[in-house]
């Protein structure tokens, strides 16, 4: 049994060491991504511009009646002072192609004041230049840029499924970690003096070791990141019932026939702080966003400058379908049936937010980690090979096998 064991492990992290190196790389970068964008861009991020800002639902109407091929999917509701509004849009479909209009750009800074635009820029796009370099590594962490292909999202699907076999991946290390009763001391510790071989091996065995609980939380977010609707939220509810969500229950349009909206962002925005006095809710509205694809509506309620729920399980959100306003679901950090709130956790745990800056730390650190395990795990296969390498063309191997032909 544990010889099977060995080569599961083995053949997964050979087939796996590229993407969790790169994914472990990359994930210890985009923990602090927000704050590395604004560094990086300013012009994106900063406005200058004195006076009184104008209502957010307002700038996504001029902005759409000055670029009638775009859409505004994402709208901050409020701006902290000195920063830009930070708009996410998408192509309208071409009535003469049928296809959606080639805009090259889905993020806009605006001028709150003004309205100007002060930039704008593809998120996610193949680049290493300046302006694309964040959201290129967060892409890349959760697809690798694999592009889509057969409607699928190929390259979040490779991931999701690399996922899955990890969490196997983290039992099967720790089995193996632990040969007997007798030397289990010897899997905790690290031979620092010995170096070489000796402490590459360590590095592997016990990093994992003491690492395995936050090793095993990355794996299962990964699989709840990648493959929510298709693995995580089902398995999850043959355990607990689920509050009903918009994404789930209901099937996407095709991109070339998106649903059109009847109600515009500020009736979205009335309809949640409605719905939000009615609950007695005291967080003032944050940000509304659209999704074409559905048909729904979703507004966030955070403090300015909270929109990425730092802290806790995250910020509660409402959603009302875009034609009708009928309120088809929420999400309330901590409230719901037992699945929900593990769902809620998901990516609270995964990016760290869910204790803040140590928690940011921590996952960064555990980023880095996972690509020393991988460069570790590659050496320790690499040495062995070379060994059964020699082994075989020794002396008295060769002479066996004459005898044997």
């Amino acid at each position: 049994m544990r010889s099977l064991l060995v080569r599961l492990h083995r053949w997964f992290g050979l087939f796996a060491a590229v993407f969790l190196f790169i994914a472990g790389l990359t994930g210890a970068v985009i923990s602090w991504d927000h704050e590395l964008d604004e560094w990086l861009n300013p012009h994106l991020f900063r406005s200058t511009t004195p006076g009184q800002p104008l209502p957010s639902t307002e700038l996504a109407t001029r902005l759409e009646a000055a670029e009638p091929r775009l859409r505004v999917r994402y709208l901050p509701l409020s701006v902290e002072p000195g920063h830009s509004l930070g708009v996410f849009v998408e192509p309208r479909i071409d009535p003469a192609s049928g296809k959606p209009f080639a805009l090259g750009f889905n993020q806009v800074a605006l001028d709150p004041v003004s309205g100007a635009v002060l930039g704008q820029r593809e998120w996610g796009a193949l680049s290493l230049q300046r302006e694309n370099v964040l959201p290129f590594l967060y892409k890349l962490h959760y697809s690798m840029h694999i592009p889509d292909g057969f409607g699928l999202q190929l390259g979040v699907l490779l991931m999701g499924i690399l996922a899955l076999a990890w969490v196997l991946d983290c039992l099967i290390a720790l089995v193996l970690s632990f040969p007997s009763r007798a030397a289990w001391r010897r899997s905790f510790a690290f031979r620092w003096k010995a170096g070489g071989y000796r402490l590459n091996f360590d590095l592997h065995r016990s990093g994992g070791v003491w690492l395995f609980p936050l090793l095993l939380i990355l794996a299962v977010t990964s699989v709840a990141m990648n493959l929510r609707e298709e693995v995580m939220r089902p398995l999850v509810a043959r355990l607990s019932s689920l509050s009903p969500s918009p994404f789930a229950d209901r099937r996407p349009a095709p991109p070339n026939r998106p649903v059109e909206p009847l109600l515009g962002f500020a009736d979205a925005v009335r309809l949640a702080n409605a719905e939000a006095a009615r609950r007695g809710w005291q967080m003032p509205a944050g940000g509304v966003m659209l999704s074409s694809p559905f048909g729904v509506y979703g507004v966030g309620f955070f403090e300015v400058g909270n929109g990425h729920g730092d802290g806790g399980l995250g910020n509660p959100w409402l959603y009302f379908d875009a034609r009708d306003g009928t309120l088809v679901g929420s999400s309330i950090p901590g409230e719901g049936s037992a699945g929900d709130i593990f769902l809620q956790a998901m990516f609270p745990l995964h990016s760290g937010r869910i204790a803040g800056v140590p928690g940011r730390i921590l996952v960064s650190l555990c980023g880095l980690a996972v690509a020393v395990l991988s460069v570790t795990g590659v050496v320790i296969w690499a040495r062995k090979r070379r060994a059964r390498s020699l082994k075989d063309r020794s002396p008295s191997s060769m002479q066996r096998a004459a005898a044997t032909a």
